[in-house]
């Protein structure tokens, strides 16, 4: 391979790599506005899948739109996500990647319909897959892994 080759294929390397950084700003954006159906579309392949233990598997943009805005408002009524230190890994071909990344998360969460909603920490990781699409990058697969959900007493204030 020839020197511009080079540089031209690892230029398409740190785009992909900035871009999946900026997809996963978008997440934290569309978690922060409840799961904002307008932002959480455009982070999907149509027949991507999306878990976490506790809250389910979605199979499907749409069905995974629909099933964390409901948690939004159901739920996890209010939160501050700070997705730490993203580990973005290309693939030799540069259509596929993966990214893990670290969770902190502040939140409210109302443990049964009508209850008062309860501040809690979280803490995790994420596990993803990603699609270079006509449309850019997009989520295929998403894990969400929680091992710390614990409430704050006696909470902390938001504002609505």
């Amino acid at each position: 391979m020839n020197a511009a080759g080079g540089l031209e294929r690892r230029l398409a390397r740190l785009e992909s790599a900035e871009a999946i950084r900026n997809l996963v700003g978008l997440y934290a954006l569309g978690a922060d506005r409840r799961n904002d159906p307008e932002i959480f579309s455009g982070l999907f392949t149509d027949d991507a899948e999306w878990e976490a233990a506790g809250f389910g598997r979605f199979q499907g943009r749409d069905l995974i739109v629909a099933e964390l805005a409901r948690i939004g408002r159901e739920t996890i009524v209010w939160t501050l996500h700070y997705m730490t230190s993203p580990v973005v890994e290309i693939d030799e071909e540069g259509t596929g990647a993966r990214c893990r990344w670290w969770l902190w998360e502040l939140s409210k969460i109302k443990d049964q319909p009508g209850a008062e909603p309860v501040a809690h920490f979280l803490g995790g990781t994420y596990d993803t897959r990603l699609e270079r699409t006509p449309d850019g990058w997009r989520f295929s697969r998403v894990v969400l892994d929680l091992p710390l959900v614990s409430p704050h007493a006696p909470g902390f204030k938001t504002r609505p």
